[in-house]
């Protein structure tokens, strides 16, 4: 089983919550009705499951682990059940009919529902470590009643989860697309453009602060195509095309190892598909055409 090569939309990629209708409802830990349910079992970037008839399953029954980082956290309802966060230690002997399916994978082999749910899965577990105590005083937080937010016991101050938006764009320059690749990536993989918003900046403001900063590439007609939740650990990837509007390729930061121009069939080794960067790249022909009109 593998994902999709092709996504109509960016809120049908990955991550989205657009992948998970009809199988998943949302829901608080203080809303645990209780009872038998499923578990998501998330160890680092892994999701364990079980073998089933239609391939990966979330495993139910009793609890698969004696010993977790925190106790079962209900999310919500999956396909009717309750359904409960378990965090496993790295290093925990898995039981044997429990198989690490990596999240990261350049092809997860996850159904895109499975994947998504693991995706939100991880930035709950990324708020609740974060959120154990107070941002302004220290102390320890208590749950809010049917939200996600947190109290301090001893200041009051109120927490929310904290999403951070990230911009990430196609830069078309004529018939080519400008890639750039980050040391610490895949050998020879390539992508677009990307940083997290700045103080004080709207979306397209930061897009052009971050081609310049990491290429010296000037841009315009900047224009937002879509968004994908990105669980690593807890980004909103906002998606642009842009055309070119002056400068040379120069690395001015340590950020980049290489840019560089590329023609559509030319193209380098490209991120997953399961990706909004991936799904911009695949849409250059598109743009380049609806410039060209």
């Amino acid at each position: 089983m593998s994902l999709s090569d092709h996504y109509p939309s960016p809120v049908d990629l990955p991550f989205n919550r657009a992948s998970l209708r009809n199988n998943f409802q949302p829901a608080t830990p203080d809303q645990d009705p209780g009872g038998d349910g499923v578990w998501l079992p998330l160890q680092g970037m892994n999701l364990l499951t079980i073998n089933g008839e239609q391939g990966p399953e979330l495993p139910d029954g009793d609890c698969p682990f004696l010993t977790t980082t925190s106790p079962p956290l209900y999310i919500g309802q999956w396909q009717d059940r309750p359904c409960r966060i378990l965090d496993i230690p790295d290093g925990t002997t898995l039981p044997p009919q429990l198989h690490k399916q990596p999240l990261r994978a350049t092809e997860p082999k996850l159904p895109i529902k499975l994947l998504s749910l693991a995706g939100i899965g991880q930035m709950i577990l990324h708020w609740e470590h974060s959120s154990k105590h107070c941002d302004n005083c220290g102390n320890k937080t208590i749950r809010l009643a049917n939200e996600w937010g947190k109290e301090c016991q001893a200041c009051n101050e109120h927490h929310f989860p904290r999403i951070h938006p990230c911009v990430i764009g196609l830069v078309i320059k004529g018939d080519e697309i400008l890639l750039a690749r980050k040391e610490e990536w895949a050998d020879g993989r390539y992508s677009l453009v990307a940083g997290f918003v700045e103080f004080g900046e709207c979306l397209e403001e930061a897009m052009v602060r971050e081609t310049a900063e990491e290429t010296n590439i000037q841009i315009k007609n900047i224009r937002y195509i879509g968004s994908q939740s990105w669980p690593f650990p807890s980004q909103l990837m906002c998606g642009f095309v842009a055309e070119y509007a002056g400068g040379e390729i120069e690395l001015r930061d340590q950020e980049l190892a290489d840019a560089r121009w590329c023609k559509l069939d030319q193209l380098p080794t490209l991120p997953p598909k399961r990706s909004i960067a991936r799904h911009l790249i695949d849409r250059a022909g598109e743009f380049m055409s609806e410039n060209e009109a």
